[in-house]
């Protein structure tokens, strides 16, 4: 089980545990609006806290790398959150509203309520004032942040929309944080949920902040200009030499940056495709593959400034296996190109593998290819599947007999490297020694 995985379980299973061991719904009689309370404040709870860590996981903490196994594990996990705080909010508007309607449908009967009194001017008198304001803007934030959930959800939705789209979730989290603030049950601060609740608000309110005022990622921030562009219309790949004028920490080879060409459209993810040579150059090799990348040829110049923010990722061919077989598909070469400079520079005595996959490999690319794989003591496989076929875990088992004993590293579209590590399994690969980067953003 991948880690984004395990933690989402475990978020999953703490979270409404601690709210569980307040015993709170199980002190409420068996009907419905006794129990209304109860599940309203368990849903919220789970709510809020899914959509607080998602926040903070969209500041793109390094420091949780290594446990999430990359940057683009946590985004996935990132969405999961988000998806988990849409239908637990949906599920806590419904018990706030369906026991409503069924009284004005004649199904149930209202009870009259029976509010604990609380002593005037304390804190709790307060919040308990705020109930209605709370209930009213928290209902409209909920709106807000369901629909805009959505649109980050739609795949064709533009990328810089989704980009825009999250720094209005970020304004509709803090009116959700006031509405749990002042709805949340108020001795249950003092206990674990409280606590925890209390920590999980004060994280995703610092993170929203940080969204709103565009300050994600600042420190790893670093200006710089385009000093080559070499665009290849056959591949629809777009060849960007970056100059550096700020301090870059030093990257390893498969990292990847975000690249802002146009601050309207905001930072994108890229591989860099070239070694650390500690000369302020960075070198990105970007395909068209949506409305960006596709105008990027015509937009932009030789002297452009941009900015780049990084380095992320864990596809950093780190391992402890005695051999290593590198697979990669379309564009997908990119990190690969990063890791054969720097062997080249810096030779390994393990054998490596490196199958690259394409429809129709171009012929300076094959030729690059084979220059740095003799001066980086790979051995080069080329599939051309217009000619040769689709690789399968089979064939690739064939063409590189020692596989059992390697770590397996792709890059390439995501259905072919599920195709191929299920195969792979299936022949015994042990799991874990398959590393694969996502690659989704959203």
């Amino acid at each position: 089980m991948s880690a984004p995985k395990r933690l989402l379980i475990a978020f999953l299973v703490v979270l409404p545990g601690l709210w569980l061991a307040t015993g709170q719904i199980f002190q409420a009689p068996a009907e419905i609006f006794a129990i209304r309370p109860a599940m309203m404040q368990g849903t919220g709870i789970l709510a809020i806290g899914a959509m607080s860590l998602a926040l903070v996981l969209a500041m793109r903490p390094v420091r949780l790398e290594g446990l999430l196994g990359g940057l683009d594990k946590g985004y996935r996990l990132h969405k999961w959150l988000g998806i988990t705080a849409l239908v637990a909010a949906v599920i806590h508007w419904l018990w706030a509203q369906a026991p409503k309607w069924a009284v004005g449908w004649g199904l149930l009967d209202r009870p009259a309520r029976n509010r604990v009194p609380v002593e005037p001017g304390t804190l709790e008198a307060t919040l308990r004032s705020w109930r209605g304001f709370a209930e009213s803007v928290g209902e409209w934030a909920f709106y807000a942040a369901a629909a805009l959930i959505l649109l980050a959800l739609i795949r064709r939705f533009p990328y810089r929309r989704v980009f825009q789209v999250h720094r209005l979730l970020a304004l509709a989290y803090l009116v959700l944080v006031f509405h749990a603030a002042v709805l949340f049950t108020f001795d249950q601060w003092v206990q674990p949920v409280g606590i925890v609740v209390a920590l999980l608000l004060a994280a995703g309110t610092v993170s929203a902040l940080l969204a709103l005022f565009g300050r994600i990622g600042i420190r790893r921030r670093v200006a710089g200009r385009v000093s080559r562009l070499a665009h290849d219309p056959a591949t629809h790949v777009l060849e960007v030499d970056l100059a550096l004028s700020g301090s870059w920490p030093g990257h390893r080879a498969g990292q990847f940056a975000f690249v802002t060409f146009d601050a309207a459209e905001g930072p994108h993810p890229f591989t860099i495709s070239s070694a650390w040579q500690g000369d302020g150059r960075l070198r990105f090799h970007v395909k068209a593959l949506g409305d960006h990348t596709r105008a990027l040829p015509a937009r932009v110049k030789q002297g452009d400034p941009v900015t780049v923010e990084g380095p992320y990722g864990r596809f950093d061919f780190i391992d402890h296996q005695p051999a290593q077989l590198w697979v990669a598909g379309g564009i997908g070469i990119t990190p690969f190109l990063a890791r054969l400079e720097a062997l080249a520079a810096a030779p390994e005595r393990r054998p490596v593998d490196l199958v690259y996959c394409a429809a129709a490999p171009a012929p300076d690319v094959v030729a690059r290819l084979q220059a740095l794989a003799t001066a980086a003591g790979v051995r080069l496989h080329i599939l051309a599947s217009g000619r040769d076929g689709r690789l399968d875990a089979g064939r690739l088992a064939g063409l590189v007999p020692g596989w059992r004993e390697a770590s397996i590293w792709f890059c390439g579209p995501a259905g072919f490297g599920r195709s191929l590590r299920r195969g792979l399994e299936r022949l015994g690969l042990a799991r874990g020694r398959f590393h694969q980067e996502a690659f989704e953003m959203r």
